[in-house]
């Protein structure tokens, strides 16, 4: 036990999982004044610190860097060919993590945050019975308990990791760039680690299932990164299903998909099918939380479970796997617990974003869902190779999309969804994502001023189109 500031076994709320539901909630309720608990098995910000988010957004910069200096001699940079040595990125990855993991833990035991490390079980009476990293258990008890596990990395028949197969884990730990590559699965991880190893050096080959990659993303925004990926010389695959794979004995494999027999030799293989909750040594006998077949704990819009007192959040429940969208619920647990009456998250409206290049941003819905819904819809897109900074950078593939409701009189009324993709469009999704949740208008949003030159800009020139009248279309 690493208990930073009581030997007591009863705390107001004792926390199962330290990741960034998990570590937000102990954070938010001990700023409210009360008495947390933490129980992790591993370091401290789980998988989006030590295998998700993190390392692999490191890598996403490290291939950032090797483009542009690629790309030098069209600034007037003269430079000899780039050399990629994987293994200092490698190492200087896990340098910002380790730094962040220490940092955090670090502040959470300055806040007075009771840090036992070991796997914890949930009893009745909200018991929590800890078996402990160095050995031996011990049992505390909390007025509520949230359940905080997350999530592991789902694995397909015939894919079992080793050797040359690798999921999200396990690819984040290498040291050298794999010559060819496959990726099964072209869903939003997919196509980060698909962008990382092709601006690389990779040849690299998607092979998903369904018939597009990014399933559910608006359908513009989706062929805008499609023909980027196909520029980068990713090959991609669709409506094609893995069969299985055969070693070739030098430390490669063989993949065999689709139904005429296909196969490809590659050095690498990263299934990225998505992740599954990890609630296997939660215990939950003789409680009332209740778990679903697919492995969801279940709860109401409050992440309360059906036992009382006892919450669930994050990669646990079925609500969108992002760390923000955990950091909202711990922060609606909380507020509940203290009786404060929050609202519900309005998981219709989170932000979303995917870090592959071009990135993709986006908040409400699309307009093939807007539609969907029932909503008659006007629509406006703007391309960013219209616009100023977007040509300084050098950076000219993406769009702006913004769907908004039709009036009566056939005007742009309030805003639905706004949809990025290009440049830094993660780090400009801010303003749309406020214009979806306020509810606000076109009309609202089109008095906005925007910095010039900007990529911002693209986001107000395509709201005041949506009025009638323009500046640059």
């Amino acid at each position: 036990m690493d208990s930073a500031a009581t030997t007591s076994d009863q705390f107001d709320l004792v926390v199962i999982g330290g990741g960034p539901g998990g570590y937000g909630a102990a954070l938010y309720a001990t700023s409210a004044g009360l008495n947390v608990a933490v129980v992790e098995k591993g370091e401290m910000g789980g998988t989006c610190l030590n295998r998700g988010c993190i390392p692999a957004k490191a890598y996403l910069e490290t291939a950032a860097v090797q483009r542009h200096v690629a790309h030098a001699g069209d600034f007037g940079i003269e430079s000899s060919a780039p050399v990629v040595n994987f293994g200092t990125s490698q190492a200087r990855k896990q340098k910002i993590v380790d730094g962040i993991v220490k940092s955090l833990t670090g502040f959470m035991k300055s806040k007075k945050i009771t840090i036992l490390n070991g796997t914890g079980t949930l009893g009745p009476d909200k018991t929590v019975t800890v078996a402990l990293n160095e050995g031996g258990t011990t049992t505390i008890t909390g007025t509520h308990v949230l359940l905080a596990a997350g999530s592991v990395p789902r694995t397909i028949p015939g894919f079992e990791v080793g050797g040359p197969i690798m999921t999200s884990d396990e690819v984040l730990m290498l040291t050298e760039v794999p010559k060819r590559l496959i990726v099964i699965g072209g869903g939003a991880i997919g196509c980060e680690f698909a962008s990382t190893f092709a601006d690389l050096g990779a040849q690299v080959t998607i092979l998903e299932g369904l018939p597009k990659i990014l399933p559910g993303l608006d359908a513009d925004l989706a062929n805008v990164v499609v023909r980027s990926f196909k520029k980068k010389g990713i090959d991609i695959k669709t409506g094609v299903k893995v069969s299985g794979h055969t070693p070739n004995g030098f430390g490669g494999t063989r993949v065999h998909f689709g139904d005429d027999g296909e196969s490809l030799d590659v050095d690498a293989v990263v299934v990225s099918v998505g992740r599954r909750p990890f609630a296997d040594h939660l215990g939950l006998q003789g409680t009332g939380v209740t778990v679903t077949d697919r492995g969801f704990v279940e709860v109401d819009a409050y992440c309360r479970t059906g036992e009382p007192g006892v919450y669930a959040i994050g990669d646990l429940i079925n609500t969108p796997q992002l760390a923000h969208v955990a950091y909202a619920e711990a922060i609606l647990v909380t507020k509940d617990i203290l009786g404060e009456g929050p609202a519900p998250v309005n998981y219709d409206r989170v932000p979303w974003a995917i870090y592959c290049h071009p990135e993709v941003a986006w908040a409400g819905p699309g307009e093939e869902a807007a539609k969907a819904a029932g909503h008659e819809v006007v629509v406006a897109k703007h391309q960013f190779r219209a616009n100023s900074r977007a040509q300084i950078l050098g950076e000219l593939d993406g769009l702006v999309k913004i769907i908004a409701k039709k009036n009566p009189d056939g005007t742009a009324g309030q805003i639905l969804g706004v949809h990025m993709v290009g440049p830094w469009v993660t780090e400009q999704l801010s303003g749309g994502y406020l214009a979806v949740n306020w509810e606000a208008t076109v009309a609202e949003v089109a008095e906005f001023i925007q910095p010039h030159p900007s990529l911002s800009e693209l986001f107000g020139e395509t709201v005041l189109s949506l009025t009638g009248r323009s500046l640059n279309a």
